[in-house]
């Protein structure tokens, strides 16, 4: 600056300025006021620089780190309390306990007397075409030894089929059958529920498609010499009598075509599959039914012959 306070040229690049200085200190207090304010702005903006970068570099590690620490806590819960539920039942013998219409304990015991009776011999063994070796020949001797062979062996087999095939679960209720009455097809009678004896009572589910197992029932109804009726309902009876013409000449006189109007036995055995009601009458005790539900012609017929024959 010259004396005259016009400004002059300067050689070290800076603009020219005025200088003005305060007689005062106390004028200077907004410019430090406004340097303070610009201080504490610039400390804001660094603290929040470094909150946003700690939040970049460490914001989606610490949320995916936490999630697989709750899942690994939530398996871990999981698994000890399915460890620790299926362990209570792997000393438990299946087929125990209860079953919708009837403890299942019963078809236990009837299952394993069952088992345990003796095959019934084929009655082709007493034919009357059967050859039998001359007596005083050399092969009388053997013959008796041979036969035996030839039982035993069939026995055996008999016995490993009927081990191999799937044993239905018979269910007893331990009461009589409901109240109600049945009509024969044939003829309009009715038949009363209260009075059958022993019998089978064959409920057809629709769509059934369970020939075979219709057959396979007739059969073991006619070899018991025990009642057979194939029970239709109104929405049925179409269908069971189509299962009744395709059995063989001898088992359609041995089974009867019956309509359940009111759907008395439905509604009070659950059918699931093909269900046959098993009607067997004790001097004391009365009437007494049971039921056997999903039957099939590879079934072993076992139980289903234990409970008619009790």
């Amino acid at each position: 600056m010259n004396p005259g306070g016009e400004p002059e040229r300067d050689d070290t690049g800076l603009p020219p300025v005025d200088i003005e200085i305060p007689d005062d200190a106390r004028e200077l207090d907004r410019d430090v006021q406004a340097y303070h304010r610009e201080l504490r702005a610039e400390r804001r903006r660094m603290r929040r620089s470094h909150l946003h970068g700690s939040l970049a570099r460490d914001g989606v590690v610490l949320p995916v780190l936490a999630c697989c620490l709750i899942l690994a806590l939530i398996a871990g819960t999981l698994l000890t309390i399915f460890t620790a539920t299926s362990d209570q039942y792997l000393g438990r013998v299946p087929g125990n306990g209860t079953s919708p219409g009837g403890p299942r304990t019963g078809s236990s015991a009837v299952s394993s007397s069952a088992a345990s009776k003796p095959a019934i011999s084929s009655p082709a063994a007493g034919k009357p075409g059967a050859s039998a070796p001359a007596s005083g020949g050399p092969s009388s001797a053997t013959a008796p030894g041979s036969r035996t062979r030839a039982a035993s062996s069939g026995a055996s087999s008999g016995a490993s089929a009927s081990a191999l095939a799937p044993r239905p679960v018979v269910v007893p209720t331990g009461r009589p059958l409901p109240a109600g009455t049945l009509t024969l097809t044939a003829n309009q009678n009715p038949v009363p529920l209260n009075g059958l004896s022993e019998s089978v009572l064959v409920l057809v589910p629709p769509g059934c498609r369970c020939g075979a197992a219709v057959r396979w029932l007739a059969v073991i109804g006619s070899s018991r010499d025990v009642p057979t009726y194939l029970v239709g309902t109104p929405q049925t009876i179409g269908e069971v009598q189509q299962l009744h013409s395709r059995l063989r000449a001898s088992l359609r006189t041995a089974v009867a075509v019956v309509l359940d109007k009111r759907s008395v036995l439905a509604s009070y055995y659950p059918v699931r599959g093909l269900t046959a009601v098993l009607v067997a009458a004790h001097i004391d005790l009365g009437q007494s039914a049971a039921y056997a539900q999903n039957l099939s012609a590879k079934d072993d017929p076992a139980p289903l012959v234990q409970v008619l024959s009790s």
